[in-house]
C-alpha cells in the first residue's frame, strides 16, 4: 500500500501532477482495473492489447479513486472529470498525473516504493517450480521478518511491480517471482525491483518457439546474475552447466543448492516431515508439510536464499503452495487427484511423472494437456513424456486434445484420448476407482482446471 504524498508520486512516475493537492497523501491501493476500483485506490490507466486503460479514468475516479495516472492523451477527459465534479462528486480532491508512458511509470512508482521501504528482495525464476519455490523462501522469511511476496503468477513486467506497490510500509522483505518468455524481459523486472537475492531455481527446454535453444534460455534466465548489483547474492542448481558461464565470482556471493552444492538434502523423514540440510557447513533441521523430491530441492534453493540474507533458520515451515500447482484433492469414492494443471514443460511434466509412481495407489492415471512452446521439437518432447510414463509403470493416459497424442506413440499402457478438459472429467467419473491416483497436468492454455469443474 503506498503511501507517498501526489507531489512524490508524480514525481517518482517522471509525470505531472495536474489536479489535486501536492501533499495530501494515502495510503493507496494500486489498481489497474477500473470496475474493481474502491475508494482510495490510486488508478493507473495501462495500455492494453484491446483497451487502454487510460480511457477509464473518469469511471475510476467517479467510483472514489484516490488519484489516476493517465497517457497525456487522456488528460482532458480525466481532467474533466475531476474539475467538473469538484465539491459534490466522489471525484472532488482526486489526484491526477499526466505521464509520457503509464507502464513506464508504474515500472519507476516501484523502484521508488522499494526504495522507501528498504525491505530485503529476494527475486526467483526458474523453467519450472519457481512459484513453489517463492512460496516456500516467503513461509521461510515469514517467520523471522514481515515478509509480502508475489501472489500467484504476478510475475511479469505489471505483476510485479504491482506486487512491490501492494507492500506496506514496514515490510522487512519482497519475495518476487520473475518469469521470462523471451530475452530482455528478466533484465527489465531485475531493474525494477534490485533482488538482494537473485535465485535461479533451475534451466530446461521452456518457450522454446522464441528462443530456440535451452542456451538462449539459458542466456536469457541468467540476465538475472548479470544485472544483480555488486554485494548481491545469487543462488544457482550445483554443477549446471548452462549456467557456468554466466556466474560472477568476483561480486556476488554465489550458493549452489542441490547434489553437490552448498546447500544440499542430508536426511528427510516423509513421514514426520523432518529434513535435515547442510549449509555451507551449518546443519539446518526443518519440519516440512510437503514431501514430494522435487520440492524438497525448491526448499534447498530457498534455503539457500535466506540463508544468504544471514538469517537463522529452523522448525516448522508451512506452506501455502499456489492453486493449481500440485493441489492434493480427495474425491468421493477415494480416488486421489494431484491438480498440478497451471502449468507444463518436459522438466516439470517428468518430475510430476516420477512423483505419481512413487505415491501409493491401486492404480496411476495420468491426464496429460499438451506442453505449449516447445517449437518445432514439440513432438519428440511429447514422445519422449510418454515413453518415460511408460517406464514408470503408469497405468493408464489420458491425453486431452489433438496436439497431446504424441504422448501415446511411446506408451505401452491403457490409453483413453479426449478432445476437451470437460470430457475428461466425465471419464474419470467412469474410469476411476477407489484407491486411484490421479495426475492433471498440462499447459494453462490447456484449460486443465476445467477437468474437475
Amino acid at each position: 500500500m503506498i503511501d507517498l504524498s501526489a507531489g512524490k508520486l508524480a514525481r517518482a512516475a517522471g509525470g505531472e501532477l495536474i489536479a489535486g493537492d501536492a501533499d495530501r497523501a494515502g495510503p493507496h491501493r494500486a489498481v489497474i482495473d477500473s470496475r474493481a476500483v474502491q475508494a482510495g485506490d490510486l488508478f493507473l490507466g495501462l495500455p492494453g492489447s484491446e483497451a487502454d486503460g487510460g480511457r477509464f479514468a473518469p469511471a475510476a475516479l467517479e467510483a472514489g479513486a484516490w488519484g489516476a495516472i493517465v497517457a497525456h492523451e487522456h488528460r482532458a477527459a480525466a481532467l474533466e472529470a475531476v474539475e467538473g465534479t469538484v465539491g459534490h462528486s466522489a471525484c472532488s480532491g482526486a489526484a491526477l498525473i499526466a505521464v509520457e508512458q503509464p507502464l513506464a511509470a508504474l515500472a519507476s512508482l516501484a523502484r521508488a516504493w522499494r526504495e522507501e521501504l528498504g525491505a530485503k528482495v529476494v527475486g526467483v525464476t526458474g523453467s519450472t517450480g519457481k512459484t513453489s519455490t517463492k512460496d516456500i523462501v516467503a513461509a521461510l522469511l515469514s517467520t523471522r521478518l514481515a515478509t509480502h511476496a508475489s501472489r500467484e503468477n504476478w510475475n511479469t513486467e505489471i505483476g510485479l511491480p504491482l506486487t512491490i506497490l501492494e507492500a506496506a510500509r514496514g515490510t522487512q522483505a519482497l519475495v518476487l517471482e520473475m518469469a521470462m518468455r523471451g530475452e530482455g524481459q528478466i533484465a527489465e523486472l531485475v531493474a525494477i525491483a534490485d533482488p538482494d537475492v537473485g535465485v535461479i531455481v533451475n534451466v530446461g527446454p521452456v518457450h522454446l518457439e522464441l528462443l530456440e535453444t535451452v542456451e538462449r534460455v539459458a542466456a536469457a534466465k541468467a540476465e538475472l546474475i548479470r544485472d544483480l548489483h555488486p554485494g548481491a547474492a545469487c543462488v544457482v542448481p550445483a554443477s549446471e552447466p548452462l549456467l557456468a558461464g554466466h556466474l560472477r565470482t568476483g561480486d556476488l556471493d554465489t550458493w549452489t543448492f542441490g547434489p553437490g552444492g552448498e546447500v544440499s538434502l542430508l536426511a528427510f523423514d516423509a513421514t514426520t516431515g523432518r529434513a535435515e540440510i547442510e549449509a555451507r557447513m551449518e546443519t539446518i533441521e526443518l519440519t516440512l508439510s510437503y514431501s514430494e523430491p522435487y520440492n524438497l530441492l525448491n526448499t534447498l534453493a530457498a534455503v539457500a536464499a535466506v540463508r544468504a540474507l544471514d538469517i537463522d533458520l529452523g522448525g516448522p515451515v508451512n506452506v501455502r503452495f499456489s492453486s493449481l500447482r500440485g493441489e492434493v484433492v480427495e474425491l468421493p469414492g477415494g480416488v486421489t487427484v494431484v491438480n498440478d494443471c497451471y502449468n507444463a514443460n518436459p522438466m516439470s511434466m517428468r518430475a510430476a511423472l516420477d512423483h505419481l509412481e512413487a505415491s501409493a495407489a491401486e492404480r496411476r492415471i495420468a491426464v496429460l494437456g499438451t506442453m505449449a512452446e516447445l517449437g518445432p521439437d514439440s513432438g519428440s518432447y511429447h514422445r519422449e513424456i510418454g515413453a518415460h510414463a511408460s517406464d514408470l509403470g503408469i497405468d493408464v493416459l489420458v491425453p486431452v486434445g489433438d496436439d497431446a497424442l504424441d504422448y501415446t506413440r511411446d506408451f505401452d499402457g491403457e490409453v483413453h484420448p479426449v478432445a476437451t478438459p470437460e470430457e475428461a472429467g466425465a471419464l474419470l467419473q467412469e474410469l476411476a476407482r477407489p484407491g486411484d491416483r490421479v495426475l492433471i497436468k498440462g499447459s494453462r492454455s490447456v484449460g486443465l482446471e476445467r477437468v474437475l469443474a
